[in-house]
């Protein structure tokens, strides 16, 4: 007999396990390494840091297959010291040789919470964002390498992350509820009864990770938080809140919201910023779609107002979840709180 399951909370060391496992396969390293947009944005970045980095000891948090190291040196820098705590690490030796950098990429297995450096370091590169920005991402252990062993003066890459929202028009939602109403016409049955149903299975409160069309974004996006990582805290990151306000293009329908985030590199001439937003070409991050309960209708500048709050799940504090309230136009204020689903972790027994 079928029973609910009911998802176990995980200890940080089961959190840690099942988020470093997620990295020992090729595929997720290919996924990222294919983002042209993502890796060209580091490299770009840090090559043009290159007077910070000549002569200049790096401290690569998370360094996956290495290639960030790889790009730091190419830039001038004297020692990288290449932290990665899953057996990707293993990869990253053999790739360093075979590009002639052993003698000055060290690579060292274990979390940059546990490991220990033979000196402090000028510089920290890291990629680690997360979907939604927060989700998975690896933004507490770059704070704490950068208390524990960032120079004073020193810099980071990327050095700033801001959050941004839209409301828009989901059309693959709408055409999947539709197709009750088409049952009739097309079988003879009147099925127009499981909209109610399948409204509540599809506009459910999953984080959908998906692309979005620029077509269906309903207004310019606003910025609704911004962590600067040389002063920001891990207190801080419990709570990433802010408001926002948007004006409707025209006449549509909101069914959704969606959340992206750019992330900023300090250069001597103008900052490099890597965007996911979907004005900008697609990144593997793509953008997060957080689904109304229900449509509403806007026209030409209908006000959309609201608050977003993203802190960590009480299962996972690596999971993040987003909570919005929000005000359509006239309409009363809403809330909802979205989170994205993990099929990893075993249901409780």
């Amino acid at each position: 007999m079928s029973r609910v399951s009911k998802r176990r909370k995980l200890d940080k060391t089961q959190q840690d396990r099942l988020y470093f496992d997620s990295y020992t396969d090729v595929t997720i390293h290919e996924e990222m390494l294919a983002d042209h947009v993502r890796t060209n944005a580091y490299r770009t970045a840090i090559l043009r840091n290159s007077e910070s980095l000549r002569d200049k000891v790096v401290l690569d948090v998370g360094a996956g297959t290495g290639v960030l190291s790889i790009f730091c040196v190419q830039a001038g820098a004297r020692k990288v010291y290449a932290v990665e705590a899953c057996s990707i690490a293993e990869q990253a030796v053999k790739i360093i040789k075979q590009n002639n950098m052993e003698d000055k990429i060290k690579v060292i297995r274990g979390t940059v919470e546990t490991v220990d450096l033979p000196e402090t370091v000028e510089v920290i590169v890291s990629e680690w964002m997360g979907y939604a920005l927060l989700h998975e991402s690896m933004l507490n252990s770059v704070l704490y390498a950068r208390d524990r062993w960032l120079k004073p003066g020193g810099i980071i890459l990327p050095s700033k992350a801001e959050l941004h929202i839209a409301p828009m028009i989901e059309p693959v939602a709408e055409d999947r509820l539709h197709f009750w109403c088409t049952m009739k016409d097309a079988y003879g049955v009147d099925m127009s009864s499981m909209s109610d149903f399948a409204r509540g299975c599809i506009m459910n409160s999953d984080i959908v990770v998906n692309a979005v069309n620029v077509e269906d974004v309903l207004s310019h996006p606003a910025r609704f938080a911004e962590l600067d990582l040389h002063s920001v805290t891990a207190e801080e990151l419990r709570s990433v809140k802010g408001h926002f306000r948007c004006l409707s293009f025209g006449s549509s329908s909101v069914n959704a919201f969606c959340v992206y985030f750019t992330v900023t590199f300090p250069c001597p001439d103008k900052p490099l910023v890597l965007s996911t937003s979907p004005f900008k070409p697609e990144t593997h991050w793509k953008q997060a779609i957080l689904y109304l309960d229900a449509p509403v209708e806007v026209v030409q500048d209908t006000e959309v107002t609201g608050e977003v709050n993203m802190y960590p799940s009480e299962e996972s504090s690596r999971h993040v979840c987003i909570h919005v309230e929000y005000t359509v136009g006239g309409h009363r204020r809403q809330s909802k709180t979205f989170s994205i689903p993990d099929w990893r972790s075993d249901p409780e027994p």
